[in-house]
């Protein structure tokens, strides 16, 4: 297992073409919250076709099931229509951990992200990336201890970004 490399856990996604929206933490730092995150998080569109992606995409990442009890994951047999079955996967892969959520809290999944997606270039990929204002619905949501702890760096970040786009 090398280090945490979610450029090209990202690169991977877009080679298979999967529609996807980076979440979470890494769509936050992405978008210059001065926070760190050791995975990556996204939400797909759940069409067959995705998942089929998706699937394929795991399968290049050679993503195994993260547990508490096995870090280094277990291997596990997927197709698209199993990948969408279960709402949330926690997976290691061989550049980090991917956690998959098909509806984040707070929203309705990818179809509800979509239309305020940004892309943003991460090293050489172009990398489609919830809008902060979603990142900070969803964390809202979650209610989570880690969630709320950042959420007022969240809000100062949105705020800069909102000054800016003003000059």
């Amino acid at each position: 297992m090398s280090g945490f490399r979610p450029e090209l856990i990202l690169a991977a996604l877009e080679r298979r073409q999967v529609r996807y929206a980076v979440i979470g933490g890494l769509a936050a730092v992405i978008q210059g919250a001065p926070t760190v995150t050791f995975d990556v998080d996204i939400a797909p569109e759940t069409s067959a076709d995705n998942m089929d992606h998706l699937s394929q995409a795991l399968r290049d990442l050679d993503a195994r099931a993260h547990t508490a009890d096995t870090p280094e994951g277990v291997r596990f047999d997927h197709t698209g229509e199993s990948l969408s079955e279960v709402s949330v996967w926690n997976l290691t892969t061989t550049h980090g951990n991917l956690d998959i959520s098909l509806k984040p809290a707070g929203t309705e999944g990818y179809d509800d992200l979509v239309d305020r997606l940004v892309r943003i270039k991460v090293m050489s990929v172009d990398v489609p990336v919830a809008s902060l204002e979603d990142v900070i619905r969803s964390k809202e949501a979650a209610n989570r201890g880690k969630d709320r702890a950042t959420l007022p760096l969240l809000r100062r970040t949105l705020e800069e970004i909102r000054r800016q786009e003003c000059r």
